[in-house]
């Protein structure tokens, strides 16, 4: 009897489009109620402190790049967007030539930002970039640099803030 009844339901279900009329019954639901739609370019929606976006690379107070050529961030990257060349210097120190990041291939999770050891390469809370032509989301080293000299102070505050959390 019990079977019967739910192939009785089942059918009624069916003749009747319930699955529709509870679809259009959703909808009436949520067409008078209050938009959240953001207005982009005039609002912006709030940023987390660990938001992770354009690469730059940072200087030490002196203006001398930070960024040792260790290599620990390319050997990191599961995207294999990151591109590094270096060579001896005439003090005996190690420094890149050729510091390259794919940003089509990257996947912004921050592990080449967790594995520098003196805090050279860091993602910033940029988002709004873009690019003109083709090859040009390949930044290399001074890009990346002229990022990091713009956005250093900004940086420096997320790195204090990220510091009382830990």
């Amino acid at each position: 009897m019990a079977q019967r009844l739910h192939l009785v339901r089942r059918y009624l279900k069916t003749f009747l489009l319930w699955e529709l009329v509870a679809g259009l019954a959703e909808t009436g639901r949520h067409l008078f109620a209050r938009k959240i739609t953001v207005q982009y370019p005039e609002e912006k929606t709030p940023q987390s402190p660990r938001f992770r976006g354009l690469h730059a690379l940072r200087r030490y107070p002196n203006g001398e790049e930070r960024c040792i050529a260790c290599k620990l961030c390319e050997a990191v990257c599961p995207a294999v967007c990151i591109t590094i060349e270096s060579e001896q210097r005439s003090d005996g120190t190690r420094r890149t030539t050729r510091y390259d990041i794919d940003l089509f291939k990257c996947v912004y999770c921050g592990f080449c930002e967790e594995a520098c050891p003196v805090d050279a390469v860091v993602l910033t809370r940029v988002f709004e970039f873009h690019f003109e032509s083709r090859g040009n989301q390949v930044i290399d080293k001074e890009g990346l640099l002229a990022v990091g000299d713009r956005m250093e102070s900004g940086i420096a505050a997320d790195r204090a803030a990220d510091a009382r959390y830990r």
